[in-house]
Formats: structure tokens, C-alpha cells, sequence
């Protein structure tokens, strides 16, 4: 499974809800039928206000963004319970996210889906990156490191979590470590 990532960041400040993550309007689409599950993509972060973010995270017509990887400060994801926040963020090629804290209920998404790797931060990366700086994430030694100044922080080490979002989710973990049987 692949433990090293690296690209360009985009940022976001505090309190980032699902609904600027994935706007309400979008629920309808069903991230099990593939062309809604990439559809989906073309619509995260669409929700962030456009007078405080003016480089959108998916440009217009693309299904992707160009940044793998998401910093944000304190309660990333907070609001409600939707599974489309993370999987939104996965779809448009989203690895992992970098904050101070996120919501408990989007950090169990993320797990759950195994769309990205939720990393808490004891540093405010959000005030220290800028959307478009490249990052090296390394989910071994636990650290970020920005490319323009050599500079490394740590995360919290994400433990038993890693492996259910190294397998896809926490029922391709269930199979894959006999919970529950494989699929027919």
C-alpha cells in the first residue's frame, strides 16, 4: 500500500462543514453507480465561499482536482452525517487531509468509506502552507514535509486506523481479515 505522497496542497482555514465540502444538492447522486461516484468529484469543495477561496479545488469542468492533498485547521468536516463529504473529496482524487482536528463523525467516514487518510496536526499547517506549495506526506514516520522550505512536521501516527483505509474501508477490511466473508 502506498505510505508516501506527494503534490501540491490546497488549503482551507477553520470549521470547513459538509456542506462546503459537498453541497446538499449533490446527495442525490449514489457514489455506488461508478458515473455518480465520479460525478461526484467535480463537485468537491464547491461549497467553500468563493470571496474567501478564489482557486477552486476542482476547476470548472473537471472531474479531478490537481491537489492530492488538503490542509485545514480545527473541526475539518464538521456539521452532518454524510458519507458524501469524504467520499466527494476521494472521488476528485483527494488522498488524505492534513488538520488540527476534524468532526468525529467525517474522521469516521473517511475510515469507514476508506477514501482518504484523516492526519490530525499539532502544528497549524493551514497557516503555514499556501494553496499550491508541494507537501511529502509520509504515513510511516509521520510527517509532512514542505518542499519549499525543507521544513518537517509530525501528525498523530493514525494507528489501528491506517490499515481499515489501506483496504478500502472497514467492510473490505472485515473481508480481508475474515470478519466477514468475502463476497461471492
Amino acid at each position: 500500500m502506498k505510505s508516501v505522497f506527494t503534490g501540491p496542497v490546497f488549503v482551507v482555514r477553520d470549521n470547513i462543514d459538509t456542506d462546503q465540502i459537498i453541497s446538499a444538492q449533490y446527495l442525490n447522486l449514489v457514489p455506488t453507480i461508478a458515473e455518480e461516484y465520479e460525478k461526484l468529484g467535480s463537485y468537491a469543495l464547491d461549497g467553500l465561499p468563493k470571496s474567501l477561496y478564489s482557486t477552486r479545488y476542482v476547476e470548472e469542468g473537471q472531474l479531478d482536482s490537481k491537489y492530492p492533498i488538503v490542509i485545514g485547521g480545527r473541526n475539518f468536516g464538521c456539521g452532518s452525517s454524510r458519507e458524501h463529504a469524504p467520499i466527494a473529496m476521494g472521488s476528485a482524487e483527494c488522498e488524505l487531509v492534513l488538520a488540527e482536528s476534524f468532526a468525529r463523525i467525517f474522521f469516521r467516514n473517511c475510515v469507514a468509506t476508506g477514501e482518504l487518510y484523516p492526519c490530525e496536526c499539532a502544528d497549524r499547517l493551514c497557516d503555514i502552507f499556501k494553496t499550491g506549495d508541494v507537501a511529502t506526506v509520509d504515513l510511516d514516520a509521520s510527517t509532512v514535509t514542505h518542499q519549499g522550505t525543507g521544513v518537517v512536521y509530525k501528525f498523530k501516527d493514525l494507528g489501528d486506523v491506517r490499515p481499515v483505509v489501506d483496504a478500502g474501508g472497514i467492510f473490505n477490511y472485515a473481508r480481508q481479515s475474515g470478519m466477514i466473508a468475502a463476497k461471492a
